[in-house]
């Protein structure tokens, strides 16, 4: 049986989505089977439509299915993306992790192993913050919380070892830089992910 790896998303403007399509394109070169899920949009009207861009991608989607908890128990890997909000992951992505308590208390969550990523505007506007945040849910789980870390050179480069980010000066999207960075993040993630379904981790 394939590794099986789930990457949910939330994104305004398409960025973080251009992040989760590559971290699943790196997944699916290990031979996983991957599935790109994105979260509902609950932003007012009124404030999607403050932002062009933000208005056009949402008149455009929907871009991926909506996550389920289903899927979230299907996987044994899982990838949560979310622009940063103030330090933190956006309420979109939030409402669906928040979600996840009956499959929590069911033990359902445990030894998965989960990594995140996101994308800023700013240089300095929390992009760790929000990857340390969203990671905050992980260990509540008892899942393996996987950090990209410097695993490969071309890493050296990106500047992030807790999880993908990309930071979108002037509206500009994710360059191949940051792109190549999901990319070896997906694949870490769906390695590691192996590494355990197959047995070679052992629990206590």
């Amino acid at each position: 049986m394939s590794t099986r790896i789930l990457v949910a998303y939330y994104s305004a403007t398409g960025n973080t989505a251009k992040l989760a399509s590559a971290l699943a394109d790196g997944a699916r070169e290990t031979g996983a089977e991957v599935r790109v899920r994105t979260v509902p949009e609950t932003a007012p009207p009124g404030a999607v439509a403050s932002n062009p861009r933000w208005q056009a991608w949402v008149d455009a989607g929907p871009h991926h299915e909506i996550a389920t908890l289903d899927d979230l128990e299907w996987a044994d890997g899982f990838a949560a993306g979310s622009p940063t909000r103030f330090g933190g992951p956006a309420a979109q992505l939030k409402s669906f992790l928040d979600s996840t308590g009956g499959l929590w208390a069911k033990g359902k969550l445990v030894n998965k192993v989960a990594t995140s990523f996101t994308t800023a505007s700013t240089a300095h506007g929390g992009l760790e913050a929000t990857v340390l945040a969203t990671n905050n849910i992980f260990y509540h789980w008892g899942a393996i919380v996987l950090p990209l870390g410097y695993t490969d050179p071309r890493l050296l480069e990106s500047g992030n070892p807790y999880g993908g980010s990309f930071v979108s000066r002037k509206s500009a999207e994710p360059d191949d830089l940051a792109l190549d960075a999901l990319r070896l993040q997906g694949r870490r993630l769906a390695t590691v992910s192996r590494y355990v379904a197959d047995g070679l981790f052992k629990d206590g």
